[in-house]
């Protein structure tokens, strides 16, 4: 007979059942929200967005060292997880925007959170 733990849960940490998990789940609004953040340069694509729509060509002259191949890659991540839309203005030649979408501006509590628990991470520990 094998004992099982009973687990009394902390409801700030976990407020429905959905996150009282015991593995790995896509349905967890934790592990959802890290599946949008997670990937190199992908903070730093949502942070430029986060000050509102820019071309392709603006989002490559803010973050210089990111290769058009994964600056693409990242958009269409973020397209198909609808957290940003491509928008095509009508014209020669076409001029193609990103933004944010509602669920995409949802992120900026988690973004100053997560900066603001990085500086905690970074500072040197008191004694």
């Amino acid at each position: 007979m094998t004992h099982q733990m009973v687990r009394d849960w902390d409801r700030t940490l976990v407020p429905t059942d959905a996150g009282r998990t015991d593995a790995p789940d896509p349905a967890c609004p934790v592990e959802a929200a890290l599946r949008v953040v997670g990937g190199r340069w992908t903070t730093l694509v949502i942070r430029e967005l986060l000050h509102g729509p820019l071309s392709y060509r603006d989002l490559g002259r803010l973050l210089p060292s990111l290769s058009d191949k994964v600056l693409s890659e990242r958009l269409a991540r973020l397209t198909d997880l609808g957290v940003a839309e491509r928008m095509e203005a009508v014209g020669f030649p076409t001029r193609v925007t990103y933004r944010l979408t509602a669920r995409g501006e949802a992120l900026r509590p988690l973004m100053t959170e997560l900066y603001r628990t990085g500086t905690e991470l970074l500072a040197p520990e008191a004694n």
